[in-house]
């Protein structure tokens, strides 16, 4: 069965790189355990989301939510330049409140159904400004440099989401040619917990089973059944680290057999769900 990875890893509460490549290559699907945002500079990149096609211009904005499989299909030699964040979720939602919901841009963008914020001004703005000093800050060893660096990462959060609230501001329009697997995804996310497998998934779109598998493959590079497993665990992990009986996270994810669930768990994790609770 073909998957797709885990990759990056977050041990800090947040991160910033800024990266350029050259050289036209392949990255493969792949989703992480924090949120991501990234900021396009230059390229002929397509940005792939969860069954969504993204064709970006510089200055766009990036929102990935933790979990979410994505892939940036590079075009051309032409230089891809960007500014990649990882974020922490325990770490936003720790400074967040009612009327102070530091995640409300990755939100927005599920609401909008859309990851692209398109900033037509990105350089010149109050956020290119501070995601400015925030990359230089990290480059010297001054007097209360983590503090500086956590005052000048909540004030780029704050300045984001005012940013994706802005009315001026425009989430683009998906440009995948299969509105069909974007509907899929949805569907999929939306019954985690219930009893799906691809059949009831083909009958529910009236497809073939073995066309749904096709295109689901095609479009996206993946397995739709190794898409749900995937899911169920990152669901899985969400539920132990906040608390939940390891037993119930198991059932509440959707799974309906705990040894299954656990090898699987390993597998994708590392570690047993066991050693998972014991850490959370």
């Amino acid at each position: 069965m073909t998957s797709y990875n885990r990759t990056g890893y977050l041990k800090s509460n947040f991160k910033i790189f800024h990266l350029k490549d050259q050289k036209k290559h392949d990255i493969e699907y792949h989703y992480h355990n924090f949120h991501k945002v990234l900021i396009f500079l230059s390229g002929h990149v397509t940005y792939s989301i969860e069954g969504r096609s993204y064709q970006l211009q510089p200055n766009d904005i990036v929102f990935v939510n933790s979990g979410e499989v994505h892939k940036p299909i590079i075009c051309d030699n032409t230089t891809y330049e960007r500014i990649i964040i990882y974020i922490s979720k325990d770490y936003l939602s720790s400074y967040s409140e009612e009327n102070n919901d530091l995640s409300l841009c990755f939100k927005k963008a599920s609401h909008n159904k859309s990851h692209v914020l398109r900033v037509h001004s990105f350089a010149n703005s109050k956020l290119g400004s501070i995601t400015k000093e925030l990359e230089a800050s990290f480059n010297t060893d001054e007097y209360a440099n983590d503090l500086y660096h956590n005052i000048l990462f909540l004030e780029f959060m704050i300045q984001l989401n005012r940013l994706s609230i802005n009315d001026g501001v425009e989430y683009i329009k998906n440009s995948s040619p299969n509105q069909k697997i974007v509907e899929i995804i949805n569907y999929v996310n939306n019954n985690l917990t219930d009893e799906i497998s691809i059949d009831s998934i083909a009958n529910t779109f009236f497809l073939s089973r073995y066309y749904l598998m096709h295109i689901f493959k095609e479009e996206t590079g993946y397995t739709i059944g190794n898409y749900i497993t995937n899911k169920r665990l990152l669901l899985a992990k969400d539920l132990i680290a906040h608390g939940m009986p390891i037993t119930a996270a198991c059932y509440e994810s959707g799974f309906k057999n705990y040894s299954t669930f656990s090898r699987a768990y390993k597998k994708s994790f590392g570690t047993t769900p066991t050693n998972a609770f014991k850490n959370k």
